[in-house]
């Protein structure tokens, strides 16, 4: 398996697409002239929109969408696999989908993963959301072929249900995608924990691109975007919420010898729980 370079482009989303594309098009030929053959923007390049009528004005379909054109001028001209973390598609059944793209270095399209987990939380402070209000939820897991590396495709809210990430190591997954656009208060609190977390319980590198700061719909994010190894290590960050460019080196091979090391994904056992209620009785149920 070849090693490769990875970057993480860090942005910072408004309502303009078109303005959004170009401010990607100038950090994705940033990433590549320092090397990178692997480029991954954050979740919502294409636009972040909290009202439900500029998302009915901004969202179009995939083959008209401007962030998707420039992805695929750019993958090509440069010669990258350029992974739009996500960016918003309205589907053929009206619905719309937070959908990410993996461009090929001739500008095709090989993968696409729409967002498995809605973000429908209640926060400290009154801060709210409702992601299912806007988007239909995915419901496949995508893994794909890069640079002799298998990656494994998720987006932000994701990040908190190790069973996707772990069903896409035992498929043969070996870096780990989780584009993102969190919160200020939720990044500030589990951010580098859950990323190092994913990366050591499936020994697989984990590359996060992240939005940052105040964003032009009102909402703030948390930035740092991330490089992490399969030992937890990690190896590049863009260390505050500005835009910016991080790049690092992956070597698949680092994967294989962490699980050789600690062989959890082998060594996972199917187990009953055993569920004790008052009055001395209990409940027997599979898991796994």
């Amino acid at each position: 398996m070849a090693v490769f370079k990875a970057a993480v482009v860090q942005m910072r989303s408004g309502m303009d697409p078109e303005r959004n594309a170009t401010d990607m098009e100038a950090l994705v030929r940033e990433a590549a002239g320092q090397g990178a053959t692997y480029v991954q923007t954050p979740e919502m390049t294409g636009a972040m929109v909290r009202e439900k009528e500029d998302r009915a004005r901004l969202f179009v379909a995939e083959e008209r969408d401007v962030t998707v054109a420039i992805a695929r001028r750019l993958a090509k001209e440069l010669g990258i696999f350029l992974h739009i973390g996500s960016t918003a598609i309205r589907r053929d059944d009206g619905k719309s989908a937070n959908r990410a793209l993996l461009i090929s270095p001739r500008g095709e399209t090989i993968a696409t993963y729409d967002k498995i987990h809605m973000f429908d939380v209640d926060l400290d402070h009154g801060e709210s959301w409702r992601e299912s209000a806007a988007y239909e939820p995915g419901t496949r897991a995508v893994t794909a072929d890069v640079d002799g590396a298998t990656l494994g495709l998720a987006i932000c809210y994701d990040l908190r249900f190790p069973q996707l990430f772990r069903t896409e190591a035992l498929a043969g997954a070996e870096v780990l995608t989780v584009p993102a656009a969190f919160t200020r208060q939720t990044g500030e609190a589990h951010w580098h924990v859950l990323l190092r977390a994913r990366a050591i319980e499936n020994g697989a590198f984990v590359i996060a691109a992240a939005q940052g700061g105040q964003h032009e719909d009102g909402r703030e994010t948390f930035g740092h975007s991330l490089i992490v190894d399969p030992w937890g290590r990690i190896l590049a960050e863009v260390d505050h919420d500005r835009p910016g460019v991080a790049v690092a080196e992956i070597d698949p091979a680092q994967s294989a010898a962490a699980r050789r090391k600690i062989p959890n994904l082998k060594n996972a056992r199917e187990f009953t729980l055993a569920a004790v209620v008052t009055g001395g009785g209990h409940l027997e149920r599979t898991g796994s």
